[in-house]
């Protein structure tokens, strides 16, 4: 098992390798509008996920996995030129869901801020539905206890 500090330096290599391939080695036009967003790699450094997103709908992810798929040797085996370790780490391509996640997200807040906004303007000139103090007050004022004195608090 390597050390936090290696692995760090693994996934980042990894990473930098991979983006560097994709736009030098690599002349595969699917892989035109994709961006290497993380690398993971586990403790022993046998498996390193490649995480990507890709500028595009479903028909260019779709292709950017064929062309990961069909690249898969090449980067590995740069991948391993590059890293000069004992093993090189098979290579896993994954398509990053944080853009996806970021747009739920966004279209969340967006239904929030509407809601919010019309609670706003419905609570214009609106009026509280009791007593405008709800507090009970005696008329004649506080009753004493059995000292004598009044019951407030010292």
């Amino acid at each position: 098992m390597a050390d936090q500090t290696r692995v760090h330096k693994v996934e980042d290599r990894i990473q930098q390798t991979v983006a560097r391939l994709l736009g030098r080695r690599v002349k595969d036009p699917r892989l035109a509008p994709v961006t290497i967003t993380d690398v993971r790699v586990t403790g022993d450094l046998q498996h390193a996920s490649v995480f990507y997103t890709v500028l595009g709908d479903g028909p260019e992810r779709e292709a950017a996995a064929r062309a990961f798929s069909s690249a898969a040797g090449i980067l590995r085996s740069e991948v391993g030129r590059a890293l000069g370790i004992r093993l090189t780490p098979t290579l896993e391509f994954i398509p990053d869901a944080l853009p996806q996640a970021a747009a739920s997200l966004e279209e969340a807040l967006e239904a929030a801020r509407a809601r919010d906004e019309e609670i706003a303007r419905r609570s214009q000139g609106a009026a509280f539905a009791g007593d405008p103090d709800p507090y009970r007050r005696d008329e004649d004022g506080p009753a004493p206890d059995e000292s004598g004195e009044s019951g407030g608090i010292r």
